[in-house]
């Protein structure tokens, strides 16, 4: 695997630390390691150990730098063939951010601070994958930056254990007793409380020694006046040192008998803590951030409340006096980390989270309509096929949810609610940023309108799929022509299907009715006084309200049950509750007197009954895909429309339809819709009666 990290600068610190301990561990293991920063001190050590370093400005936060910066890093990327990108700091996430999109590869992060809500702040937030050290930084970028749970990624920053020596507090002088904090001079580390802390314990201990190791942080001079007054007036000029910044830390730390980690805000971690405990040095820090998923108080440390001064000097000497607690708490602190913080820990999980990132999030969209919907599922059950490992998330309509909710081939289900919740441009903004959120690699348009179109590109897919049909298809990056002539649907999903590398699938229909549907459909028929073993045909009465065209003749369907009844086959009428009147029309003035199903049944349950049938007539509308689905033989009414295009895939099915020169016209309204009315009872009793013959249930 390939593997580009940015970060700021590569001097010491921790997030320079952990950044050179993973470059390094992955050339171990045969990855290819890159790095970009500004350089520093360590870009030359981990160069020696087989880690390319680039040398950029990524310091800087001048927005026509970063797009510099942008142009850099996409060459680099495309140079070296970069799979992932690791952003560790926000002013080199932007820029990498950018050029993993215009590269079209997987872009992650990891916050190692608790950032500011601020728009600079935000660009943490938006890695495929979120990579967190702390509990406490997880629920802010949930929080605060609006991350959602499933893509964030809890892993701890680690040491290296091999390079600190245990050496525990029955091993050091109590006589020259050394009390330290590591960690830059900035009024968050709390020096200011930890010195005034040390004053107390000086009173007890006078001839402590205190050791502030550490550079000032860039901009914090007046802080540091402001600790060297507070040396004086406090008396423990005599005890403080100085050590700036310190490359051997595990040197320091076995000198130490104490480390304090007095931080006052919430600590993303406290690396220092484990590469003391590591050492086997006992720990007093304040109960903040990441600090309290290191230490256990009593246990493996000391926990205090932050600017509790009193707390900590009590803290402090408690362990200086108490040898036996000092060396509890060491030897916890050393199996604390062995079993949580090792850097072989870090970087397996690392890895995990690479290979998580590098499986594409698919995108689906197929908004309406219902029949449509249906024949869209074997292309789905393609996708799944092809990214056996991958996300897969489906938009569609709230008219289509019952369909496709149970599916087994999608993870996720979002639902656009066109009619209510979502209604209006706010409503599409609302479902764009909810597809933003799951960061999309692919999307695939099966839909293919304008909105669907904009959805796709709202969504920032890097790769969006579609035809080239100039309703937004602009949107798209990656297009195929229209065809010329007609095509059955699924052979018109299939190129779409085939830019992905997807030529053959099965095109099989599916609906996932349960148990308890069947069990419905069951007491329903039971209640209608079937007699034992007779038949069942099932006739759709309904089509949309705009397609009314598309409707076979209610005088017909009564003439069609009479033909059934006198050959005992019952005639069920299925429909939605607005056809109840229809139905009822129909059964008054038919003497065979048919089952009314309409809006009697979900969508689930209509194919359980559909299942029940032995034959199925319907115009083009969905419960013809329905009756395919359920593999019930049926016959199929086409009249305004072109069966090339939508008749549903099946070997048990009879096409009835008049060849006018009129027809297809794919006009909604008709003064006398000849290519319904011409087709009569007698052909559809007789297709249908075919198909009995040959199948049954």
């Amino acid at each position: 695997m390939n593997i580009l990290q940015v970060l700021p600068e590569l001097n010491v610190g921790g997030v320079e630390t952990g950044t050179v301990d993973l470059s390094v561990s992955l050339v171990k293991r045969g990855h290819k390691s890159i790095v970009a920063s500004s350089g520093g001190e360590l870009a030359l050590e981990i160069e020696k150990q087989g880690v390319k370093h680039y040398t950029l400005d990524l310091r800087n936060k001048s927005p026509l730098v970063i797009f510099r910066n942008t142009k850099k890093l996409s060459g680099i990327i495309r140079g070296e063939k970069i799979e992932i990108v690791h952003a560790r700091s926000r002013a080199p996430a932007w820029s990498a951010f950018f050029a993993a999109r215009m590269c079209g590869i997987p872009f992650i992060t990891t916050c190692h601070g608790y950032y500011s809500q601020h728009l600079f702040s935000c660009v943490m937030g938006w890695g495929k994958l979120v990579i967190v050290p702390s509990n406490i930084i997880g629920k802010h970028e949930m929080n605060d930056f609006g991350v959602p749970f499933d893509r964030i990624r809890h892993i701890p920053r680690s040491v290296d254990i091999e390079k600190f020596k245990f050496n525990g507090p029955q091993e050091k002088s109590r006589t020259d007793f050394v009390v330290g904090i590591i960690g830059r001079i900035t009024p968050i580390k709390g020096h200011t409380y930890f010195l005034k802390a040390m004053s107390k314990v000086v009173r007890r201990v006078p001839n402590v020694k205190i050791w502030i190791v550490g550079e000032t942080a860039k901009g914090k001079d007046n802080y540091r006046e402001e600790i060297d007054v507070l040396i004086k007036r406090l008396g423990l000029s005599p005890n403080v040192e100085f050590l700036g910044k310190q490359r051997d830390v595990p040197h320091i730390l076995n000198q130490l008998n104490i480390l304090v980690a007095s931080t006052i805000t919430e600590e993303a971690f406290g690396r220092v803590i484990i590469e003391a405990q590591s050492a086997g040095v006992p720990v007093v820090a304040t109960r903040v951030g990441g600090v309290v998923d290191i230490v256990d108080d009593g246990v493996n440390g000391l926990l205090v409340a932050p600017r509790d001064i009193q707390a900590m000097a009590q803290a402090i000497i408690k362990i200086m006096e108490d040898i036996n607690l000092a060396k509890n708490l060491a030897a916890a602190g050393r199996k604390n980390v062995s079993e949580k913080f090792t850097l072989e820990q870090m970087v397996e999980k690392t890895l995990k989270v690479y290979e998580e990132a590098v499986k594409p999030n698919v995108l689906i969209i197929k908004l309406s309509a219902l029949g449509d919907v249906i024949l869209s599922i074997p292309a789905i059950r393609a996708l799944r096929d092809k990214y056996p490992m991958s996300k897969i998330t489906c938009l569609t309509s709230k008219d289509c949810e019952e369909v496709i909710s149970r599916c087994p081939y999608i993870d996720e289900l979002i639902v656009y609610d066109s009619k209510f919740k979502d209604k209006g441009i706010f409503g599409i903004f609302r479902i764009a940023k909810v597809l933003r959120e799951r960061c999309p690699d692919i999307c695939i348009d099966l839909q293919n309108n304008k909105k669907s179109h904009l959805f796709s590109f709202l969504s920032l897919a890097p790769n969006r799929y579609g035809y080239d049909n100039r309703k937004f298809s602009f949107l798209l990056n990656h297009k195929v022509a229209l065809p010329k002539g007609p095509l059955v649907p699924l052979e018109h999903q299939g190129k779409i299907m085939e830019m992905l590398g997807v030529s053959f699938y099965d095109k099989k229909l599916e609906l996932w009715p349960t148990k308890d549907d069947e069990e419905r459909v069951g007491v329903f028929l039971k209640n209608e006084w079937l007699k034992a073993g007779q038949k069942l045909v099932g006739i759709n009465i309904s089509s949309s309200v705009r397609w009314q065209t598309k409707r076979w003749p209610a005088k017909f369907i009564v003439k069609l049950s009479e033909l059934f009844i006198a050959d005992d086959i019952r005639l069920i009428l299925t429909g939605l509750e607005k056809d109840l009147d229809l139905a009822r029309d129909i059964a008054t003035n038919s003497k065979a007197k048919p089952v009314i199903a309409c809006g009697k049944t979900s969508l689930n349950e209509l194919a359980c009954l559909i299942k029940r049938c032995n034959a199925y007539i319907s115009c083009d509308s969905a419960p013809l895909h329905i009756a395919a689905s359920m593999q019930t033989p049926f016959v199929a009414l086409f009249g305004p429309t072109d069966p090339l295009r939508h008749l549903p895939p099946s070997d048990k099915s009879m096409l009835l339809r008049r060849n006018l020169p009129c027809s297809p016209c794919y006009k909604p309204d008709c003064k006398d819709v000849k290519c319904m009315s011409e087709i009569t009872p007698e052909e559809v009793f007789m297709a249908a009666k075919k198909l009995l013959r040959f199948y049954s249930n």
